[in-house]
């Protein structure tokens, strides 16, 4: 949105509010005691997430920590009535540019034409069921129409920047309240502002933890498929015999490769099961309804892009010829020419059977040390990012563990070139292996949890700051 030519003073705020500088400056001081109900005479972090809080500001989307850093000038820990009062200046200021610019009858008033205009203009497009209910939500007083004073109201405590698309995530996160949403599982991707950004951003993420946890990656296949005792001292020194550094990321191109079209496939499927789980109502589908819809694309996005993980693991399981590993397309031809197309799906049905338990398994447990957290640690204050990380951390290791058996199993029939079903391979590693063969490979997939779960957190939030999606 281009900002107008004419230069915005505190006049045009003050004559947009109708107030005088004594009335705004008593406004001010009253919002900052608001906050400092404790009459400390400064603001610290503490009250600043107490009082966004007490305003009903979504608990997965508290911004208090942003706010307290934009405030805090001097980066001295606290946010004495100076500073608080810059901020307010900068920040109406910086709102009623962003109003005229939106206002273009410039008649005092933004019309829900003019904001669908902005909204279009910025690439977001929204239905008139969608526009009522942003207009609905700023405008207070119900007339139809939002005045700079609603606006204002609506977005004073915003700490990032105040552009048309900003101002959109940010309605659609504060308004899970009004239309009494309960975000168990976040739909995590917008449904209509840049949705090729997020995927790009989620990808490279999820590309750059695979790329560091490869090592990782590989010495758990190699573990999994083998029938005899062996430790991950003595496997990891027979893969560096055999391919030395470039054999720990033997696998690794295809496994990066998976990642956009899966991420793509399961977002579509989603979109798409969720109005069909919903039986064709739009809005929230409850936890349950996310649960299986989320369950359910995935085993799409698996069974579309399984021929790749499977070749995957024939690339990662081979013995290396002279030193060298195998061609990726003369693989791909021996098994096409000796097993059949068939053979490119051994171990879907044991891949798709752990995907609703492992989601299950996971949130449950998300959920519990989420609320533990909550009530033991935090003393019923919401858990920040690091601890809701720590605590998916956690429960993705448990959902793991729990169907680790079964991808044992799927990663054995995938490496076998002979005709095995899952009874038989479950079999087999029964009577030849006990219960501890289930569990081959089990120490290097947890390891690879924290790093691969940090940096996909760290580049994925990087990006999206990157590409102005926060």
């Amino acid at each position: 949105m281009k900002k107008p030519p004419v230069s915005v003073t505190m006049e045009h705020v003050l004559l947009a509010l109708r107030e005088t500088n004594e009335e705004r400056e008593m406004r001010i001081r009253s919002l900052f005691d608001f906050f400092d109900n404790s009459s400390l005479g400064f603001l610290d972090y503490a009250q600043i997430e107490k009082g966004l809080a007490s305003l009903q500001i979504p608990p997965e989307y508290k911004y208090a920590r942003d706010l307290f850093r934009v405030c805090d000038a001097n980066r001295d820990g606290r946010v004495d009535y100076s500073e608080f009062r810059r901020y307010i200046d900068a920040k109406e200021l910086e709102l009623y540019r962003i109003f005229q610019a939106i206002d273009v009858a410039h008649n005092g008033c933004i019309l829900p034409e003019e904001l669908w205009e902005a909204l279009l203009k910025a690439g977001i497009e929204i239905d008139d069921e969608e526009l009522a209910r942003f207009v609905e939500h700023v405008d207070k007083d119900n007339n139809g129409t939002i005045t700079f004073e609603e606006w204002r109201d609506f977005l004073l405590l915003y700490p990032h920047e105040a552009t048309i698309e900003n101002i959109y995530h940010h309605w659609e996160r504060v308004c899970l309240i009004d239309i009494g949403e309960q975000a168990v599982i976040p739909d995590g991707i917008s449904k209509h502002v840049k949705r090729s950004r997020l995927l790009l951003a989620g990808g490279l993420a999820g590309a750059v933890s695979r790329t560091a946890t490869a090592p990782l990656d590989r010495l758990k296949v190699v573990l999994q498929v083998q029938r005899a005792h062996a430790g991950v001292l003595p496997t990891v020194r027979k893969i560096w015999r055999e391919d030395k550094l470039t054999g720990f990321f033997r696998g690794n191109g295809l496994n990066v490769m998976k990642v956009a079209p899966e991420s793509a496939i399961k977002f579509c499927a989603y979109e798409m099961l969720k109005p069909v789980i919903g039986g064709g109502e739009e809005g929230d589908i409850g936890t349950s309804g996310r649960l299986l819809a989320g369950g359910m694309a995935g085993a799409v996005a698996q069974t579309a892009i399984y021929p790749m993980d499977l070749v995957k693991t024939r690339l990662q399981t081979c013995v290396s010829e002279g030193g060298k590993a195998p061609k990726l397309w003369k693989l791909t031809k021996d098994i096409w020419v000796r097993e059949g197309s068939r053979a490119f799906y051994k171990g879907l049905f044991p891949s798709l059977l752990g995907i609703i338990p492992y989601a299950g398994i996971d949130l449950a447990a998300y959920e519990t040390l989420k609320d533990l957290s909550r009530t033991y640690i935090l003393h019923d204050t919401e858990p920040g990012p690091l601890i809701q990380l720590s605590c998916g951390m956690t429960s993705g290791a448990l959902g793991a563990s729990c169907v680790y058996p079964l991808q044992v199993v799927r990663t054995r029939m995938q490496a076998d070139s002979s005709e095995t079903t899952m009874k038989q391979e479950f079999m087999k590693t029964m009577r030849g292996e006990g219960v501890r063969g289930f569990y081959r490979g089990l120490l290097p997939n947890l390891l690879k949890v924290v790093p691969s779960a940090s940096i996909t957190y760290i580049v994925y939030e990087a990006m999206k700051k990157n590409m102005a999606l926060d």
